[in-house]
């Protein structure tokens, strides 16, 4: 999954791929690459990020949208009325990091066929990494989990459309994030996306800048693979292509 952040402030890419042009550019480049699917948002939802107008995150969204024919879209939002025009307009998933939980959002997705990305998040972007606790971070993420995949399910969403997110960095600190890439397969028996590529726990770690974090996010990335993601969303997506191909080459031998 290439992400393609629609934004001024991401943490990684804000404002580079703002303008219409030059995210469509780096969407196809992202294609070309190897990513299976595009993963669109205008809302940025990193640490301290401030909230957007409805409106605003449709301007940025949906020019964007409807001329990636003939790529499979993600459309990260967590709000119902992006996810209704996002469908409408071709999506085949909708990547929300409140795992459908605002009025109307499971409704918006619930009669289609979809995709559907449910993602673990303690708080909001604005204060979510102010000393986040948990007393077992594993075993409360895996309840929140099967709470909302059963709330989907019970939605009418089929198994088979649903994946979930564990939410690296989303009011976590990089402790908990490392336990939970190690306790990975233990979340869901569903397909887990994991998103760790550029993020702060990488810069506590190797000391690097998020422009320096190529190699850092290359190695969470086999990581992930033999913790049992089944989704690695990535910005550098040719790069992480090659890890895929040695990983899978080495599974297959070994």
């Amino acid at each position: 999954m290439g992400v393609v952040n629609i934004t001024p402030d991401s943490f990684s890419d804000g404002g580079r791929f703002f303008g219409v042009r030059e995210a469509l550019t780096q969407a196809r480049r992202l294609a070309d690459e190897g990513a299976a699917i595009i993963d669109i948002g205008g809302e940025s939802t990193r640490p301290g990020a401030e909230l957007v107008s409805e409106d605003e995150e449709l301007r940025r969204v949906m020019p964007v949208l409807e001329k990636l024919d003939g790529l499979c879209v993600s459309v990260d939002s967590r709000r119902p009325k992006i996810m209704k025009a996002a469908l409408e307009a071709g999506a085949s998933m909708i990547n929300d990091v409140d795992a459908l939980t605002a009025p109307g959002a499971m409704e918006a997705v619930a009669n289609g066929r979809c995709a559907v990305c449910l993602m673990h998040k303690k708080g909001e972007p604005a204060t979510m990494q102010r000393d986040p606790h948990y007393d077992d971070v594993v075993r409360e993420v895996r309840e929140f989990l099967e709470n909302r995949v059963h709330a989907a399910r019970a939605a009418g969403i089929a198994a088979e459309r649903i994946t979930v997110d564990p939410g690296f960095g989303f009011g976590k600190t990089a402790a908990h994030n490392l336990t939970l890439l190690k306790n990975l397969a233990a979340l869901s028996d569903l397909p887990i996306v994991a998103g760790l590529s550029r993020k702060s726990t990488l810069g506590r770690i190797t000391g690097r800048a998020v422009e320096d974090r190529l190699a850092g996010s290359l190695a969470m990335a086999l990581l992930a693979l033999q913790a049992g993601a089944a989704i690695l969303r990535v910005h550098d997506v040719k790069e992480t292509r090659d890890v895929i191909a040695v990983w899978q080459a080495y599974t297959r031998e070994s």
